[in-house]
């Protein structure tokens, strides 16, 4: 399957900002022409000037109706659409005055835009062909006395008419400078945009690569596992038929097959949560619904912590859930265990268009030291376990679109805050009650 690239030079968005900035340029200048020839009384009007504002009128609505389409929007063609404003743009100079026109300086945005996107052999070229444009218009040009410069010295004083080649050039620089401070800022942030979703997309790749070491790792230990705890569970039955032995060993050796069947049970859960992970085979159940199942089965796993939960009066709609996102709330809940199993607090709002779990517990913390390592594999703050129940926990909830924070609370202990989107049908029931 060939690899697919994404484009940094032209694009479909960039094609768009130059249309934009043409139409800008054609208002731009009939409205300079109107002011002139209306308030100034300048016959400045030439067919050959409406003919080419025009052309580049046509040519705009011809862009607008190609961005419509599927096809990509190539450097070459890029370029064509550039070369195509300087040459209109050469066109009026050359019947309005040439190089004395102010609006000469114009040349610089197109060639600003090609600098920001394209590659640099179209540049230069749209570069020589501007310069040798403008050099061009410095001996060939039709005269246009509106636009010559005055020469208002008269008795010891300037003249008090309009300049129009001095307000020709403020004109030109203030729309000049807009419109390439306009693009570069769009490309700018287009640019940070395209970094940031690259950025993203290589995280997600090494995080994928690291769940499936992890995925692969756990098949083969649940396959290794299950040969010694069959033959531990066939000596266990045997030592409890064993009529000779000591009767406070009755106790340890029942507590001892209960275990080894919850460690089977595990073992079989994860092999069928595996082959039924497969989309599709979630479920959709209330929030308080689904947080009070989970605590009422992780009390009897962890059956000396204690917690209290805590709950908006206010239904707070459904989730889409599996056995993965269980999992991973059940993993937070052993960190604040294993961190202090007294007085965990757990609390459900809403935040808008999602859920917020918190669990809080009355530990020591988060080591500042590693704090910011929290979440990848094998960093962990125990002196036990590898660390990769709160890297699972970060995956699940980045694949359900959620996001997971965790910190030191003011008062003491850490405190993680896992928020959710709500199914926007049942967000809405909940409203309307």
């Amino acid at each position: 399957m060939p690899k697919t690239t994404i484009s940094l030079t032209a694009s479909a968005a960039n094609l768009r900002r130059l249309a934009i900035i043409r139409l800008i340029l054609i208002l731009g200048l009939l409205t300079a022409i109107g002011y002139i020839y209306l308030s100034l009384k300048a016959d400045i009007i030439h067919p050959v000037y409406l003919t080419i504002l025009a052309i580049l009128s046509l040519l705009n609505i011809l862009t607008f109706w190609r961005l419509q389409k599927p096809w990509p929007v190539t450097d070459l063609e890029y370029c064509a659409q550039i070369l195509c404003d300087i040459a209109g743009i050469t066109a009026l100079l050359y019947v309005s005055g040439g190089a004395t026109n102010p609006f000469v300086s114009y040349y610089l945005v197109p060639l600003s835009i090609s600098a920001a996107v394209l590659p640099w052999r179209y540049t230069w070229a749209i570069s020589g062909l501007s310069l040798a444009a403008y050099t061009a218009l410095l001996f060939y040009y039709q005269p246009l006395p509106a636009f010559q410069p005055q020469q208002g010295v008269h008795a010891g004083h300037h003249s008090s008419g309009i300049n129009l080649h001095i307000l020709g050039m403020w004109m030109t620089f203030a729309l000049s400078t807009a419109l390439i401070t306009y693009f570069v800022v769009k490309m700018a942030n287009a640019l940070r945009l395209q970094q940031q979703l690259q950025a993203n997309n290589r995280e997600d790749i090494l995080r994928d690569e690291q769940i499936l070491a992890v995925a692969t790792l756990a098949a083969g230990t649940a396959h290794e596992l299950g040969t010694p705890l069959a033959t531990m569970t066939v000596l266990v039955d045997e030592l409890i038929q064993e009529s000779i032995k000591p009767e406070q060993l009755d106790a340890d050796l029942l507590l001892l097959k209960n275990q080894l069947h919850n460690c089977k049970k595990i073992l079989q859960g994860l092999v069928s949560t595996a082959e039924a992970h497969q989309p599709g085979h979630s479920s959709m159940i209330a929030v308080e619904e689904y947080i009070q199942n989970i605590l009422d089965h992780w009390q009897v796993l962890r059956p000396q912590v204690s917690f209290s939960l805590h709950s908006s009066e206010i239904p707070l709609g459904s989730i889409q859930v599996d056995s993965t996102l269980e999992q991973a709330i059940v993993n937070l809940l052993n960190n604040a265990a294993d961190a202090n199993p007294d007085n965990i607090d757990v609390h459900i709002s809403r935040q808008g268009q999602q859920v917020q779990i918190t669990i809080r517990d009355h530990g020591s913390g988060i080591d500042l030291a590693i704090a910011e390592q929290m979440g990848k594999p094998f960093i962990t703050t125990k002196g036990k376990g590898l660390g990769l129940g709160l890297f699972l926990t970060h995956a699940t909830i980045s694949r359900y679109g959620g996001s997971i924070k965790l910190f030191n609370h003011p008062e003491g202990g850490a405190q993680a805050e896992l928020l959710l989107p709500l199914n926007s049908a049942t967000l809405s029931n909940s409203e309307n009650h």
